[in-house]
């Protein structure tokens, strides 16, 4: 059901299309998160032109297909051109990004009815528990479809994850793949300095998810884990994959850095960006 099936080579292609639309559309309104954005590119990329099986006609329901929740909706950039590549709406809307009346606002929304968003996010916090709820009730409806969450680490500082955290292994919602970006910045710093998240992987195997690393940065370690995650459901425990990223992967000056969290280039560094992140055909918009 996925229309896309792309060999790596095709997917990096993707990847850097999507680069070029994250950094062109946050310079478009002087405002917006390139940083995470362009970290989690891969990662969403993959989901969407390789291992979720969807329909781009879409509903809200998701009845009989995967589904993905992005819990750190600020990095609303990479996803929503994901969105567009993949062919869930004309790419060219990318050029309202962040505009009045624009179906693409700062952080995901339903009221205007994008395709492919079925939550408002971006209060950080809540995603894991709206994609237990969604995991649960595909289980209640004998779907066997799975349902796809995305993190940010800064963002386990929310209690409300941790709930969401135990509650998902005590039901045995196996057919829960969540992901935790971990770049290991944040708005104010570091989350070392700003409070350090430990061993993620003894916390959440004691709380009982079958738990995963990655390099989110590279397809060819990427794409195995993911389909390690897959072969994981279904056996008792939701999985988690702890997916080590870097801020603004891609383009140099905004690399690990958390400065770049929610700053946009200015003429001269979209310029930069854009020559560092190029395609065999660009398709700007």
């Amino acid at each position: 059901m996925n229309p896309h099936n792309k060999s790596i080579d095709e997917l990096k292609q993707v990847a850097a299309q999507v680069r070029r639309d994250i950094v062109r559309m946050v310079h478009g309104v002087s405002s917006g998160h390139p940083g995470g954005s362009l970290g989690c590119t891969d990662y969403l990329v993959s989901l969407y032109f390789k291992v979720m099986n969807y329909s781009t006609d879409f509903d809200m329901d998701g009845k009989n297909e995967d589904m993905f929740f992005l819990s750190n909706g600020h990095i609303s950039p990479v996803w929503y051109s994901t969105l567009a590549r993949a062919g869930f709406f004309d790419p060219k809307e990318l050029t309202t990004f962040r505009k009045l009346n624009s179906r693409l606002q700062g952080h995901p929304a339903t009221e205007e009815g994008l395709p492919g968003i079925r939550i408002a996010s971006g209060s950080l916090g809540q995603g894991l528990s709206v994609a237990v709820g969604a995991a649960q009730t595909k289980k209640l409806n004998n779907d066997p479809s799975l349902v796809y969450v995305l993190m940010g680490d800064g963002e386990l500082e929310e209690g409300q994850l941790w709930e969401a955290s135990m509650y998902a292994p005590h039901h045995k919602v196996d057919n829960l793949i969540a992901t935790v970006d971990r770049n290991g910045q944040q708005i104010d710093g570091s989350t070392e300095e700003v409070m350090s998240l430990g061993d993620l992987r003894a916390k959440f195997e004691a709380f009982g998810w079958h738990v995963l690393e990655a390099n989110g940065n590279s397809f060819e370690t990427l794409l195995p884990a993911l389909d390690e995650a897959k072969a994981a459901t279904g056996k008792g425990k939701p999985v988690m994959i702890l997916m080590d990223t870097e801020m603004g992967f891609g383009v140099d000056f905004m690399m690990g850095s958390h400065k770049w969290h929610g700053v946009a280039p200015n003429d001269e560094q979209l310029e930069i960006a854009l020559q560092q992140l190029a395609v065999n055909v660009s398709s700007d918009y």
